[in-house]
């Protein structure tokens, strides 16, 4: 994995050093988190090492621990109550002062809020003060600011008592030099519980903001926001409850790019619905998701880059139910991506999940179900889990920056250039259905294991293989089915034996694969019309006869023999996908 990176403002001497990645430069991991600073003239870089593992638990392990205020913290019997009256209150205890609309609490402790109010609710106790104010049916509406303020305290605590129904709404525009801009604004930690409903109109900027932690345990939370739906600018922590989120802007974010260690976004469980004109999730450094459920709508332009998931470090999921449709890419990480649990479904208009690193999965199951191309990274890794991707374009695009500078390096007479990136197959189930390649890499494929299903292009400009620095299979099942004129065969020295054919059909015929005994080794049947079949799996013999026929069609190949593939090392790069019979061209080569 990539080193955990914070780019505030990164000059150009110091990207490329930043950028480098461990698993390519060879920079040992330490398996330890940490925060140096690296300063020049104009700008400094916090950056912080994890374990190469993407597994959350390290992800979250590099990260500062989130504050929250569990309910056992303190007790609603301690409350002091303040009864809410038009553009006044009253308090049965101390700690709260009255001027007008403007209620200022000013003392740690547990006040319980009934009633109506024009005006705000104002928290500026000490600073090492803990305060709970328990929601108990009120509607709060402040024209000139915030509904409620936190201005000092240490850690706040909204509670939304059981049964009650509860809203607040702010001002419908926020001056520049205003310090509270949401509905429920927060200088300090903010937690958010209880069994209770809050609806919040955020009129003029955000819904929920806090300028530390905003932890989410409970409740029934519905947000309205003009721009971020919910802000955590430290963390933004989310355990239990409802939410249902709107927002103009972000709809879930933390955007602290001061501290590797922060600017995070977590959750753990509850119901999410997010629908947002930009990210759904925006996460300076990591999303992590190990729990709950979560539906995110980023419905901006097509040309605004409205992502459903976006982290500037690592998204990574274990568990959960994550469903994702966006504009632009579904899952987003200008590091790494690591999927090893829950389910995942997406529907993107351009990458399903998009890696400027590492792309690994490894359980759980995920469904591209709509995207450009659909799982794009500079290295892709499959080692488990139940894979299904629908892409337009390419299906697994093993693409980096690298690769798009020297992509022309071997010209017309000696074919594209390996630039290093990789596809890594080594267990779960594959299915592709691409209208491009089906797996490309500028660089490697490795099969090592797993079972995988591409239904490559129909058109003769795209293959259902396609590599730059070679295709090798030494285990596991592989069936590619596309387009003859840029068909590439596995390597001619990979471990496990495998057939290519030249045989035509289309969707709904059987292929069928026999032995020279008339065995048959697989079948199924096909999805879309196809010119080739590539296979390959430990039923194969070296050397070995097989008839593969589809409908009224067959051929006879020998194993380890690649079909004759349009453009394939044919343009003076000679054959790469194994050795063509007769001298035709192996394997075709990256449009």
């Amino acid at each position: 994995m990539r080193r955990r990176l914070i780019l505030p403002a990164v000059p150009l001497a110091l990207a490329g050093l930043v950028l480098a990645g461990c698993a390519v430069t060879g920079v040992a991991s330490t398996g330890t988190s940490g925060t140096t600073s690296t300063t020049d003239d104009s700008a400094t870089v916090a950056v912080a090492e994890i374990d190469s593992d993407l597994d959350p638990a390290a992800v979250l392990a590099a990260n500062e621990d989130a504050t929250v205020v569990d309910d056992d913290e303190w007790s609603a019997d301690d409350a002091i109550d303040v009864t809410l009256e038009g553009s006044t209150a009253t308090a049965s205890g101390d700690g709260v002062s009255v001027d007008g609309g403007t209620i200022t609490i000013s003392a740690a402790g547990v006040y319980r809020l009934s009633g109506d109010l024009a005006g705000s609710i104002v928290v500026a106790a000490p600073d090492d003060a803990q305060v709970v104010l328990i929601l108990d049916g009120v509607d709060i509406t402040n024209d000139d600011g915030a509904a409620i303020s936190v201005t000092t305290a240490d850690d706040v605590a909204i509670s939304l008592a059981d049964g009650s129904e509860n809203s607040v709404s702010d001002a419908t525009s926020y001056d520049d030099s205003a310090a509270a801009n949401a509905a429920v604004y927060a200088d300090a930690d903010l937690t958010i519980g209880g069994t209770g409903s809050l609806v919040i109109s955020g009129n003029g900027n955000d819904g929920i903001a806090s300028t530390d932690d905003l932890a989410i345990i409970g409740g029934t939370i519905t947000v309205d926001a003009a721009d971020d739906a919910l802000r955590g600018k430290d963390a933004l922590v989310i355990s239990g409850g409802t939410l249902d989120v709107t927002a103009g802007g972000d709809a879930l974010k933390s955007d602290d790019d001061e501290d590797a260690t922060r600017g995070y976004v977590w959750i753990s469980g509850g119901d999410i619905t997010a629908t947002s004109g930009d990210d759904g999730i925006a996460a300076t450094t990591d999303a992590v998701i190990t729990g709950g459920t979560v539906s995110i709508s980023a419905e901006g332009a097509a040309d605004a880059g409205s992502k459903g998931i976006s982290a500037g470090v690592v998204v990574a999921i274990g568990d959960g139910s994550v469903d994702v449709s966006a504009t632009d890419d579904g899952l987003h990480s200008d590091g790494s991506i690591g999927i090893l649990g829950g389910t995942v479904t997406i529907s993107a208009g351009d990458d399903g999940a998009h890696a400027e690193a590492a792309l690994e999965i490894g359980g759980g199951t995920v469904t591209v179900g709509q995207s450009n191309e659909g799982l794009e990274a500079t290295d892709i890794t499959i080692s488990g889990g139940d894979v299904a991707v629908t892409s337009s374009d390419d299906a697994l695009n093993g693409s980096g920056d690298a690769g798009a500078a020297s992509a022309d390096e071997g010209g017309m007479g000696g074919g594209m250039a390996d630039t290093g990136e990789t596809i890594t197959i080594s267990g779960g189930t594959l299915t592709v259905d691409a209208g491009g390649d089906g797996i490309d890499s500028n660089g490697s494929v490795t099969v090592t294991g797993g079972d995988i299903v591409v239904w490559g292009p129909t058109s003769s400009g795209n293959g259902a293989l396609d590599s730059n620095g070679g295709f090798d299979v030494s285990g596991g099942t592989l069936l590619a089915v596309g387009s003859s004129g840029m068909a590439e065969s596995p390597d001619s020295g990979s471990a496990q034996a495998w057939i290519a054919a030249t045989v035509s059909g289309s969707a709904g015929d059987e292929i069928q694969i026999t032995d020279a005994d008339g065995t048959v080794v697989f079948s199924t049947t096909a999805e879309k019309e196809f010119q080739t079949v590539v296979f390959s799996s430990a039923d194969i013999a070296a050397d070995g006869t097989y008839t593969v026929s589809a409908g009224a069609t067959s051929v006879t190949v020998t194993a380890g023999e690649a079909v004759a593939g349009g453009m394939g090392g044919g343009m003076g790069g000679g054959p790469r996908g194994g050795t063509a019979p007769d001298g035709a061209a192996g394997a075709g080569e990256r449009s």
